[in-house]
């Protein structure tokens, strides 16, 4: 082993992977990607401050469209300086503190999405299922229960495995798969006993992610019975429009989740490109696309945006 090898797996800063081999388009690669986070930032900010603004939209599932906003666009904030500073040659250097804090908030967001989506499921519910009972079921103190909830346990669950990654002996090349860290990255990068952060992230998955992504199906099979049972056609249509964005939501979410949990579980002969690829859409693309989805299928927020441009034009 080299004397710089032997010094970067001795040392507490880890090395970001951008798109290996590629490396003299990042100043092109960098225009795409400063655009996506443009779109992030303003798109998320946009949907809250409409929500913010319009009386109309002080419903339970604007509230949980607010939380949705504000949890992307935490998203974007906690993995920018890395991936445009990897992509603008600023630095593919971090030290383990702040590639901890970063895996933290990576992941804590993620399940804190699954959460959010799951109460707009449980809004959409009630809403088709139960209309005369809407009010009365989700009142204020419920939707902060709600939310409460969902930010203790997305917060607290995933403590364990990020503490002990503070402490583990990092005995190979300090190499990230990532411009940005994950939990299952920097174990793939430990000498010690990992079957802990294994086992307990693997039942976190299971107990969070999937059970929220069941729960969701199943209330998606009560609204469909619901909907079915309309005996107007315009009427089912017009309930099951209510649900398109949250489905599209779903969809844009999970879907990029399980693709990037397949690569790291099956895609080891993979090129590192596919890995790269897969981490950047699981980050991205969920925040920048949730804002669009609402713009565009929400007829409240969309009217709302116009009327607020043609002001400002």
């Amino acid at each position: 082993m080299s004397a710089s090898s032997a010094s970067n797996i001795n040392s507490s800063i880890f090395i970001f992977t951008g798109f290996p081999g590629l490396e003299q388009y990042y100043p092109w690669f960098s225009v795409p990607f400063s655009l996506i986070y443009a779109v992030v930032f303003l798109g998320n900010c946009l949907v809250l401050h409409v929500v913010h603004t319009e009386p109309s939209l002080h419903k339970p599932v604007f509230y949980f469209l607010a939380m949705l906003a504000l949890t992307d666009l935490f998203m974007g904030l906690s993995t920018v300086y890395t991936v445009l500073g990897t992509m603008w040659g600023l630095s593919q250097e971090i030290g383990l503190d702040a590639c901890v804090s970063q895996t933290y908030f990576v992941h804590g967001l993620s399940f804190m999405e699954s959460g959010v989506l799951l109460a707009m499921a449980f809004d959409r519910f009630i809403a088709i299922c139960n209309p005369l009972r809407y009010t009365s079921i989700l009142t204020n103190s419920r939707i902060i229960y709600f939310m409460v909830t969902i930010l203790t346990r997305s917060s607290l669950s995933i403590l364990p495995v990020i503490i002990r990654l503070k402490f583990f002996p990092y005995c190979r090349p300090h190499i990230l798969s990532h411009s940005f860290c994950l939990h299952q990255d920097l174990l793939r990068l430990a000498c010690s006993d990992i079957r802990f952060n294994s086992f307990y992230a693997l039942a976190l998955v299971v107990c969070t992610l999937l059970l929220d992504a069941v729960l969701i199906l199943i209330s998606y099979v009560f609204i469909l019975h619901t909907v079915l049972a309309i005996a107007s056609r315009k009427e089912r249509l017009k309930a099951l429009e209510t649900c398109v964005s949250h489905l599209c939501a779903v969809l844009v979410f999970y879907i990029p989740i399980i693709g990037l949990t397949m690569v790291h579980r099956f895609g080891k002969h993979l090129s590192p490109l596919v890995h790269v690829l897969m981490g950047n859409i699981y980050i991205l693309f969920p925040p920048m696309m949730n804002p669009i989805i609402y713009s565009v299928k929400t007829q409240q927020i969309r009217s709302r945006m116009k009327k607020w441009f043609s002001l400002k034009m």
